[in-house]
């Protein structure tokens, strides 16, 4: 319940101007705390429990309705607001926020008054915490910083290739690039996560000497900000962005893919040798150039001639059919001329057009191709329209694959880019959350109940559309590998649940290499225990980049008899764990918390916990150890203290709190169980 400030004059503000020339004024407003001072207005509301939503801005009141992560309505939580003795508090459950006459803010463990973050000023003189610097017609470029702790350590922040779980002394910038997703929410040790709730481009530096969040061009200072253990401030960001959907049943299976099956005899081919070897198989997906020219989004009829047949026949196998949609529209495309008369591709402010050089059928060369405004609720109508017309409407497709969705423009200059939502500076980074969104209200509302898109790029709040992450085009070697176990980590406690790799890696990778194969082998273990499972790449030997193009082969057969063995039991595993995965998948959904988690998720209190990276959770109760060296028969790894652990595979107990050396052959990834659970894992 909101109480009333106190000591207020009647007008509702409290002035501390008597004490002080240079402070500010207070102000208990609909429930929320505001500070003005030197034109500039911080306002501090209640947003859920235990959470506040902070925005400043320059020049008069915060500004209502700007694009952001947020659900407009924030979840009911009691709070409490006082304003005396030079200062304003409010409290909000577990977390208190207190502002002096200054301005500076601090956030502050209710229960004992510790500090959990605080602003912090970059000189005694100028600048303060917060830092305008205009950019003309209003826009700022906008720096807010915070105190650093010794002892701290962060994570989140999307999907990067650092290879860091902990990211406290890196530089991140905000922006989305092919493997590279930024989602401004951090997760720290000491007991906060923070949203930067903004969709500007911009970094956050994580220094020893400072944290610093910078948005490039923007209009006010906005984040949101939440007090308790990592799990439940999974539950409580998730309940503010939005809760991924239900995964669909047949989603929890494996998913076969390659660049790319170029004609519907060759898809059908692989998917019908998968059945006939009795291969567990659930999806396999029909890749780029499929279509007749780029932005038409249908299939050619030439390598395409009877989708209705190949949908039908792929039902009857019970494996779901995956298309790709790209957002991006040829010169040569039927739909080019009213998209850009009706002003739905993205805008620039100096230039042409064009975003892109790309391939198309029937050109010899590049043709420079445009993006639709994802930003634009009529541009998502009139896609949607098509691929409902082209997809959904004749062959009942309604799974989808949205690639090339940072969008991947050719030069990548934000500066110059316009979007129906705004700017290019303050906006560029919602697009992949919208284009993800509209398939998700257009799969709605044709009355499909399952919606599920894989996505080469998200934003915060993406997992309420119910879209999927991939890491991107990355390489094929065991570095590789062992950097997906920090970026899938990260990317959990950014809030996106469906995640996943291309295993085996994307760029090249030859099945007849016996280096290759033990790769291949060591990622299809993890692919097994990853939140998705799918199967893809660019096998040598590759062709260049065009319609006629396609890899080597990359079905499970495709790797000898030896690993091809092995990749057979671990189709077997994932399909006996499947009822474990659809429990946790449940558990995203409805409670908010990851698939894949770090171990302290689950073991806050064991702080050796906090520093493992090569290991997680694969829901509460089996941990996963992949080995991620070449050569390795033995693992390694760290079981979290509060627990008994049991090797899924030998039986053998082990108390938590220690690490411990396992066998690890070629044919098994370690894995342990937690507590006496009982999963299926053995044959």
């Amino acid at each position: 319940m909101n109480q009333p400030a106190e000591n207020q004059t009647p007008s509702g503000a409290v002035s501390l101007a008597q004490s002080s020339p240079t402070v500010g004024t207070f102000r208990e407003r609909d429930g929320a705390l505001e500070w003005s001072g030197r034109q500039e207005t911080v306002r501090i509301e209640p947003w859920g429990p235990d959470a506040v939503r902070v925005r400043a801005r320059l020049g008069g009141p915060v500004l209502q309705g700007l694009p952001g992560a947020l659900l407009p309505d924030a979840p009911p939580a009691d709070s409490a607001v006082k304003i005396g003795d030079g200062r304003g508090t409010l409290t909000v459950g577990a977390l208190t926020v207190e502002v002096d006459a200054e301005g500076l803010v601090r956030f502050l463990r209710t229960a004992d008054g510790s500090e959990l973050l605080a602003e912090e000023r970059a000189h005694f003189w100028w600048p303060g915490p917060r830092l305008y610097t205009a950019v003309g017609n209003g826009y700022h470029r906008l720096e807010q910083r915070f105190a650093a702790y010794d002892d701290e350590k962060l994570y989140g922040l999307g999907q990067h290739q650092h290879g860091r779980l902990d990211q406290k002394g890196l530089v991140l910038d905000l922006i989305q690039r092919n493997a590279e997703v930024g989602i401004p929410v951090l997760t720290s040790s000491r007991g906060y996560t923070l949203l930067w709730n903004n969709p500007a481009i911009g970094r956050v530096e994580l220094a020893h000497n400072g944290t610093r969040w910078v948005a490039d061009s923007a209009r006010q200072i906005d984040y949101w900000i939440t007090a308790g253990a990592p799990a439940d401030a999974q539950r409580r960001y998730s309940a503010v962005t939005g809760r991924t959907p239900m995964l669909p049943e047949w989603a929890a299976g494996f998913w076969q893919c390659k660049l790319r099956y170029r004609t519907q005899d060759e898809l059908l081919s692989v998917a019908r040798e998968y059945k006939r070897r009795g291969l567990p198989i659930d999806a396999i997906v029909c890749d780029f150039f499929h279509w007749t020219h780029l932005g038409e989004w249908k299939f050619d009829p030439k390598e395409w001639p009877d989708p209705a047949a190949m949908v039908r026949e792929l039902d009857e196998l019970g494996i779901k059919l995956v298309v790709s949609v790209w957002p991006s529209v040829s010169p040569l495309s039927e739909n080019h001329p009213v998209m850009e008369q009706r002003g739905y591709f993205i805008g620039t402010q100096y230039g042409p057009m064009a975003h892109a050089d790309w391939p198309d059928k029937e050109v010899a060369s590049t043709v420079q191709v445009a993006f639709y405004d994802a930003t634009n609720p009529d541009a998502r109508a009139f896609v949607w329209s098509k691929v409902k017309e082209n997809y959904l409407d004749p062959y009942g497709i309604t799974a989808f694959w949205l690639d090339a969705c940072e969008p991947e423009l050719k030069p990548g200059f934000s500066e110059n880019l316009r979007y129906w939502a705004g700017p290019g500076l303050e906006v560029g980074n919602l697009y992949p959350a919208e284009n993800s969104r509209t398939f998700h209200e257009g799969l709605l509302a044709a009355g499909e109940d399952e919606v599920i898109t894989l996505n080469r790029s998200a934003w915060a709040g993406s997992q309420r559309y119910g879209a999927a992450l991939w890491s991107g085009d990355i390489g094929t070697d065991f570095a590789t590998l062992r950097r997906q176990i920090a970026a899938g980590l990260n990317t959990a406690l950014s809030g996106i649940p469906w995640w996943n790799t291309d295993i085996g890696g994307f760029h090249g990778g030859d099945p007849d290499d016996p280096a290759y194969r033990e790769v291949m082998v060591r990622w299809f273990q993890f692919g097994a225990l990853s939140p998705l499972m799918r199967l893809h790449g660019f096998r040598d030997p590759g062709m260049p980049l065009g319609p006629e193009m396609t890899g080597g082969p990359n079905e499970v057969w495709s790797y000898g008899e030896e690993a091809g063995a092995i990749l057979e039991r671990c189709l077997r595993l994932r399909e006996r764990l499947k009822p474990y995965v659809l429990k946790v998948m449940r558990e995203a959904h409805e409670d908010g918390l990851p698939v894949m988690r770090p171990l302290f998720l689950e073991f806050p209190g064991d702080q050796a916990a906090w520093s493992v990276d090569d290991a997680y959770l694969f829901g509460p109760d089996l941990l996963v150890a992949p080995v991620l060296t070449a050569g390795a028969t033995a693992r390694t790894t760290y079981l979290p203290a509060g627990a008994r652990w049991t090797d899924a595979w030998t039986g053998e107990e082990y108390e938590g709190g220690r690490a411990v050396t396992v066998d690890a052959p070629l044919d098994r990834i370690p894995l342990f169980l937690r507590d006496g659970a009982s999963l299926p894992v053995a044959e």
